[in-house]
């Protein structure tokens, strides 16, 4: 009894087995687990397996006789043209060639083939063997392979994108550089055919709206129709996401603007990505999808492109966030600077302000400082006596200046006028109108040619803030914006307040100033005594200044007095200080003189009767003084001083100072002696000239060297000079703009 291989069962499978394993080539060739061809030089097929013709869905006979180049795909037969048979002649083999063979039902069945050609003992081919391995699997792992390799270039490609991007933002330091990187980059990264950044403005008081801050390659027609689409539901389209609206038959039937837009620019699509920072909704970019200008051929594959990868859409998203995070830290950027600037503003307008001097030279400087610094326009207006005064109007376009001035003729606010700049002043506290449209004009003047100059600025926000010191009005400062600087800001106000703070102190103290000044001008030009007499036989000229700094008032004199008898009195003089009690006392001391010249008393007794009285006088203050008496007709001439720097005497292109012996000053110490005088005679054609300290004195020379240069200017004025020629040629000589102390001159010449 035998045994069967497997040690037990029938004997009926262990003679199938046998009789499989015996060598039967034909068997084998038959059912081979791949497919055998042969073929002529010229692909025919002579020869083929069951296998095969099995794959194909095809008999042998159908196979037979067939180029085999007919079995293959049309790729499969230009590749055979161009390659594989080009291949075989060359090496005579080939191995593993990717083929697709046709069903009978004409699907594709992937295929690799390995070839040998046979060739006879002079090199001619004869017959070519080929096997075909059935490679559906394989092809599928491959493209799974390859799929799986593209993701990952594309997702490197995307963290590439990203991480450029990110570096790019960190150095944007401004909205436009932010929008610049933004819409560079992902049109960059997405194919897109053109891309623009909206940002998004909250103006106070108004509705949201979105400003074009970057386009590049996106027509403007396309950007203004979305804007109109989104009109007042702009917060709801940009919280609705990534989306992308195709040029379909809804958005013509809805939006038909909006489709024609995109379809004149060659866009199938349009994608809209939000742009966000913090949950809050900063903007959109914008992404332009379709074939663009100018593309003569395309790689991608056809058809419009209205639907984006997940990938895609995720890059989309993350690159919103970017942006809006990089948006945000380039506003606070700006912010910052801006808030520098005002700053900077407000320090340079302080320093300024700090050396203004008048009221008009204070507002001007105003104007100057704000146009175009902080507004496009400043108007300065003052209460005086008269009502609200424009005192200053400035535009930052000198086409416009034009208009503002006359604007300002026919704009004479009174105390029941809608201005912002009355209002602000009658409420005590800062107008700010927002936003100036047609009802606001309509509100804001009073006639139609004030509106009709009003609206030619062109205002797109006002700022009135009255100038308050101490609780009382001084006047009104108003800032305008056009539509080139855009709104004003609640930082903007802020700025505004502090400058009206610092204008109405500096005008405060001007107002201040100039009334002293005034008061002080005329109290000196009561206190003064009157311009000389005329005197037969003499020219006179006298000239008093006052000191530039501090009161300009203080107690220099000077005096001419005709006597009975035709002689004259002279006198100079300088109460010691500079003030309004240096002047009261030069003010006494000038009307006593005169008291005393009733009995013509000589310049001498006039220094000791003073001397005497002093203290019965009630004069707190020590006076030097010169006094003197001339006749004209005979040109006798006597002089006397109470500590008074001498007379120069001018005559034949020479000057001397007369030798008149100085006293003690008035209200010092009486002295033992009385007063010394000299005498004298002033010939025709002499000039006699005098002073008080003011003009010689100087704090870098003492006293001796500014005589000398009175003496020394004397000469070079003297010879066909009068009078008053020599006073104003000493002065332009010796003084200068700025004077520590008041001057007196008085100046005669006896004639022949």
């Amino acid at each position: 009894m035998g045994t069967d291989v497997g040690g037990t069962g029938s004997a009926e499978p262990q003679e199938q087995l046998h009789r499989l394993l015996e060598d039967d080539p034909a068997d084998l060739y038959e059912n081979a687990p791949c497919g055998y061809l042969s073929m002529l030089p010229d692909g025919t097929v002579v020869k083929v397996n069951r296998t095969f013709c099995t794959w194909l869905g095809r008999t042998a006979a159908e196979v037979l006789g067939t180029p085999f180049q007919s079995l293959l795909s049309v790729g499969g037969q230009v590749f055979h043209e161009t390659h594989l048979a080009p291949l075989l002649r060359m090496q005579g083999a080939v191995r593993e060639i990717a083929l697709d063979v046709l069903r009978a039902d004409g699907s594709p069945l992937p295929c690799l083939l390995n070839a040998v050609e046979l060739r006879d003992a002079h090199g001619v081919a004869v017959l070519v063997r080929a096997t075909i391995f059935e490679a559906t699997a394989r092809r599928r792992y491959e493209r799974e392979l390859l799929a799986a390799q593209r993701a990952a270039e594309e997702s490197e490609a995307r963290a590439r994108t990203l991480h450029g991007m990110v570096s790019a933002l960190a150095e944007a330091t401004s909205v436009g550089d932010v929008a610049a990187v933004v819409v560079e980059r992902s049109s960059a990264a997405l194919r897109a055919a053109g891309a623009a950044l909206l940002v998004v403005e909250e103006p106070p008081g108004e509705p949201l709206s979105l400003r074009l801050a970057r386009s590049d390659g996106l027509p403007p027609a396309v950007v203004d129709e979305l804007r109109t689409a989104a009109g007042d539901r702009l917060a709801l389209e940009l919280a609705e996401g990534v989306r992308v609206l195709p040029v379909d038959e809804r958005m013509r039937r809805l939006r038909p603007e909006l489709a024609d837009a995109l379809t004149a620019a060659r866009l199938t699509s349009l994608a809209v990505v939000p742009v966000s920072a913090d949950n809050r909704r900063l903007g959109a970019l914008l992404l332009g999808l379709g074939s663009a200008d100018g593309d003569l051929i395309s790689l991608e594959e056809p058809g419009p492109r209205t639907a984006l990868p997940a990938a895609d859409v995720d890059l989309m998203e993350t690159l919103g966030r970017q942006a809006g995070q990089a948006l945000e830290r380039a506003r606070l950027h700006e912010e910052a600077g801006r808030q520098a600037q005002r700053s900077a503003f407000l320090l340079g307008a302080a320093r300024v302000l700090a050396g203004a001097s008048g009221v008009r030279e204070t507002v001007q400087l105003v104007a100057e400082l704000v146009v175009p610094r902080l507004a496009d326009l400043c108007v300065i207006d003052l209460v005086t006596e008269h009502g609200l005064i424009r005192t200053a109007v400035r535009h930052a376009d000198p086409a416009r200046q034009a208009v503002l001035e006359a604007l300002r003729d026919v704009h004479l606010p009174h105390r029941g006028a809608p201005e912002p700049s009355v209002r602000a002043l009658r409420e005590r506290r800062t107008q700010w109108i927002r936003l100036v449209d047609d009802a606001v004009l309509d509100r804001i003047t009073q006639n139609p040619r004030q509106r009709r100059l009003t609206a030619a600025l062109e205002l797109r926000a006002i700022i009135s803030v009255p100038l308050l010191a101490d609780g009382r009005p001084l006047g009104v400062v108003t800032l305008g914006a056009d539509g080139r600087r855009g709104p004003f800001t609640a930082a903007d106000v802020e700025v505004a307040e502090q400058l009206a703070l610092h204008v109405a102190l500096v005008v405060d103290k001007a107002e201040r100033y100039e009334l002293d000044v005034r008061t002080s001008h005329t109290l000196q030009a009561n206190l003064l005594p009157p311009p000389p007499p005329a005197v037969p036989g003499l020219a006179t000229a006298v000239r008093y200044l006052p000191a530039t700094r501090g009161v300009e008032i203080g107690g220099d004199f000077y005096d001419v007095v005709r006597l009975p008898g035709d002689s004259v009195a002279l006198a100079v003089g300088d109460v010691v200080g500079h003030d309004v009690a240096a002047a009261a006392t030069m003010g006494q001391l000038t009307s006593v003189h005169r008291a005393m010249l009733v009995d013509r008393p000589g310049p001498r007794a006039v220094i000791d009767r003073l001397q005497a009285s002093w203290s019965l006088l009630g004069l707190q203050r020590m006076v030097t003084a010169l006094f003197a008496v001339l006749d004209p007709a005979t040109g006798q001439l006597r002089i006397a001083s109470a500590g008074h720097p001498p007379p120069l005497l001018v005559a034949d292109g020479a000057a001397e100072f007369l030798p008149v012996p100085p006293g003690r000053m008035l209200g010092a110490p009486p002295a033992p002696a009385p007063a010394a005088e000299w005498a004298g005679v002033l010939a025709p054609g002499q000039t006699l000239v005098l002073f008080t300290d003011g003009l010689v004195e100087s704090r870098t020379a003492d006293l001796d060297a500014g005589l000398e240069r009175l003496r020394a200017a004397a000469v070079a004025a003297s010879g066909s000079a009068t009078p008053d020629e020599l006073c104003d040629r000493l002065l332009a000589e010796l003084t200068g703009p700025h004077r520590a102390d008041d001057i007196a001159l008085l100046a005669l010449t006896r004639l022949g």
